[in-house]
């Protein structure tokens, strides 16, 4: 779980159960929103291309952003000419706005940033995302395909495929907010396209999704890059020895702490809560240290990072079949 989730979220404790009575109220309202939409008493607004959504069911991160990038890469591959539109969480955009390679997180939110800077895609952000969307086709009328980025729960947004990104960790005690971190319930999960498990999911649960097809994956990276400069690259067997500091304003910083030591590399562990917004003195070390980061957090710090800071680039790496999927499901089944 977040580092900020609350830890009755683990366990269906007396905590918990004293606030299912508002969880119950909370998804009762989230499944008549959901139903509005459906019967088309609320507006749905469908784009003149193709939209995949990606999103969760839980509170916290599951990797959404990595596969976000990994499917425009996969569509690009396949011919197509993405686009990626956002809400911009933790930024200041007022309205609509295109987000700049290397811009301004502030202003634009961590993770736009990220893959504006990383997908070589336009990527605009907006709460209202179809407006979003008609504003990227407008200044890119090449774009054939619109990639959701976190946009489950945007019911007003037509789309053509779902893909539900699920890291069990995440899901705790199974209970909807205020009591646990779902969002929304772990049957959602069955209506989906298709379901990518962040290092695959257990029988039981797999079970309990049905013919929904599940698709593994993990996040995974060869070197580390100076945040300075990142041209410059290390292998983990560099730093072996060296004393670390590793930072992480991410949904589940253990797991990059975890990663790094697998790398049979010792780290002093610095969690942060999700999209902490860093300054410098967040990130001291003593001198001759080094400070190993995520690039999620590179792109906040790069500008008063000390000269012995690395970031770690990780990609999701997919079981072969599901972009042929989404593929499939946005240009219907091949021809014989």
């Amino acid at each position: 779980m977040s580092r900020s989730a609350p830890g009755f979220w683990q366990r269906r404790g007396a905590v918990a159960w004293s606030l299912f009575p508002l969880s119950l109220l909370f998804g009762g309202l989230a499944g008549l929103r959901r139903g509005l939409f459906a019967r088309g008493v609320k507006q749905v607004e469908r784009l003149p291309v193709p939209v995949v959504v990606v999103g969760n069911i839980a509170v916290g991160g599951s990797g959404k952003t990595p596969v976000a990038l990994w499917l425009a890469d996969a569509l690009r591959a396949r011919g197509r000419r993405p686009g990626i539109v956002s809400r911009g969480y933790g930024g200041t955009v007022d309205g609509v706005a295109e987000v700049p390679p290397a811009g301004d997180p502030q202003r634009f939110g961590d993770e736009p940033v990220l893959m504006a800077t990383v997908s070589g895609c336009p990527v605009f952000v907006g709460r209202d995302r179809p407006a979003a969307g008609r504003a990227l086709l407008a200044a890119h009328p090449e774009v054939d395909v619109l990639i959701a980025d976190d946009g489950l729960q945007h019911y007003r947004l037509a789309r053509d495929v779902e893909v539900v990104v699920v890291d069990e960790a995440t899901l705790g005690n199974r209970m909807r907010l205020p009591a646990g971190p779902l969002r929304e319930g772990i049957g959602r999960l069955a209506g989906a396209t298709l379901v990518l498990a962040h290092d695959g999911l257990s029988p039981a649960l797999a079970a309990a999704l049905g013919p929904v097809p599940v698709f593994a994956f993990h996040l995974a990276g060869d070197a580390f890059e100076r945040v300075g400069d990142r041209r410059q690259r290390c292998l983990p067997s560099d730093l072996r020895g060296r004393r670390i500091h590793a930072m992480a304003g991410i949904g589940r910083p253990e797991r990059f702490f975890a990663q790094l030591e697998a790398m049979g590399l010792a780290v002093e562990r610095r969690p942060f809560a999700d999209h902490h917004a860093f300054v410098p003195s967040d990130l001291r070390v003593p001198d001759g240290d080094v400070l190993l980061m995520t690039e999620k957090d590179a792109v906040k710090c790069a500008p008063f990072a000390p000269a012995d800071s690395w970031v770690w680039p990780v990609r999701a790496q997919v079981a072969p079949g599901a972009a042929e999927l989404i593929v499939e499901k946005i240009d219907g089944p091949p021809t014989a």
